[in-house]
């Protein structure tokens, strides 16, 4: 059983004080992912995993800068407290209400999409903006935990196909932008194979980005590290993640012969183990073979489960390694049969084991941090969970 957070004593007070479903995060936790990755030259944090205001308030305190996928992200994180330069728009396209956003705070910008140069351009010419530009680079293949988060390769929308990067570069230049930085991200999950395969990459698309007219400066090796979700699972390798970009650094800036930054983006790294989802049984009942513990929690508070059949460890307040415990569905209050938290990457149930609950019981939904409470709606005129950052 995955320990918890925090004590359950200390749970409960939160429950009783801001009501269940409740989002809990541990400041703590956060404070250690981020000393982990230490020496990469600048951690940049994709908010989309979760842009609770304390949260990034944190990250901006430890020195993490940030990315923003939309106008309403920008606005997050200056609200935060973060400055225009310390935040980079990723995206495949600008949305009116993102160019909108950009002419009233210029701020850098890594396009994801050939469209996007000549647009941008004309953006610059009309507000400002800074003249340097990163662009993202789709290297033809991909990787992820599953489908729908494999960002390269063709079945990807993601990114500049790698065959039109000398095109882009040129395209940039006439525009009077310049290139100096390449980033690349092929899904979410670092596999080493892969990752040897990115790092090559990289430095090959460096290579044609000069001698295309680029001045490369800014390496961003994309991010999506994995945390182990299930008890059992190894760590991620980070001695040998960081070797492999700096060596892949070190030989590319001794080919330039200049210095090379080189940004990590860890996405969910840095959260997803920092929060739970805490949720109170409302009932338990046998539906042949099958026992149901049904909460009050559902797929509109976390929906991973529902859309990737993503695991979550499920424990209950007071439960030990030594609690007697039988194999146990949890499933949601709403009306779709998809609403349940225990099921594999098929939707077949995949039931926990959990002790005999009642009415009240209180349940921790593990590894919750990261697209949690930032996927979630309000299905069925259903209010979002309260979210809590402890700290100390």
């Amino acid at each position: 059983m995955k320990a918890r957070i925090l004590p359950d004593e200390t749970l409960r007070k939160l429950a009783a004080q801001h009501g269940t479903p409740l989002y809990v995060y541990s400041a703590a936790v956060i404070r250690e992912r981020v000393r982990e990755l230490g020496g990469f030259d600048r951690i940049r944090y994709a908010q989309k995993a979760n842009a609770h205001p304390e949260v990034l308030r944190l990250l901006r305190s430890l020195g993490v800068v940030v990315d923003a996928v939309s106008a309403g992200e920008v606005r997050q994180a200056l609200a935060a407290g973060y400055q225009p330069s310390e935040i980079v728009y990723t995206a495949d396209l600008f949305d009116r209400r993102a160019l909108e956003e950009l002419r009233r705070h210029p701020l850098p910008v890594n396009l994801g999409s050939d469209f996007m140069i000549e647009q941008y351009a004309e953006l610059r010419e009309k507000s400002g903006g800074p003249r340097d530009i990163l662009l993202r680079i789709n290297p033809g293949f991909g990787h992820g935990h599953a489908r729908k988060v494999n960002t390269g390769g063709e079945t990807s929308k993601h990114g500049i196909w790698f065959e039109q990067l000398r095109d882009c570069v040129q395209r940039a230049v006439r525009c009077g932008l310049r290139v100096h930085g390449l980033h690349l991200h092929i899904g979410s999950g670092t596999d080493f194979d892969h990752l040897v395969r990115v790092c090559q990459a990289m430095e090959q698309l460096c290579m044609v980005a000069e001698e295309a007219g680029a001045h490369i400066e800014v390496l961003s090796g994309g991010g999506g590290l994995p945390i182990p979700y299930r008890m059992g699972e190894p760590r991620l390798d980070l001695v040998r993640y960081k070797a492999a970009w700096m060596e892949t650094r070190q030989r590319i800036a001794q080919r330039l012969g200049r210095t090379i930054t080189l940004e990590v983006e860890p996405g969910r790294y840095l959260v997803a183990e920092s929060g739970l989802l805490l949720t109170e049984v409302r009932g338990v009942k046998q539906s042949g073979s099958v026992r149901y513990a049904i909460v009050d929690a559902g797929f509109h508070n976390l929906i991973r489960p529902a859309m990737y059949g993503a695991y979550h460890q499920i424990s209950a307040l007071g439960q030990t390694e030594r609690t007697a415990t039988r194999p146990t569905v949890v499933a949601g209050p709403r009306c779709e049969s998809g609403d349940v938290f225990t099921v594999d990457t098929l939707g077949h149930l995949l039931p926990q084991a959990l002790p005999d609950l009642t009415c009240g019981d209180l349940l921790c939904i593990h590894d919750t941090g990261a697209y949690g409470a930032s996927m979630a709606s309000t299905y069925n005129a259903q209010p979002l969970a309260a979210e809590v950052l402890v700290d100390g």
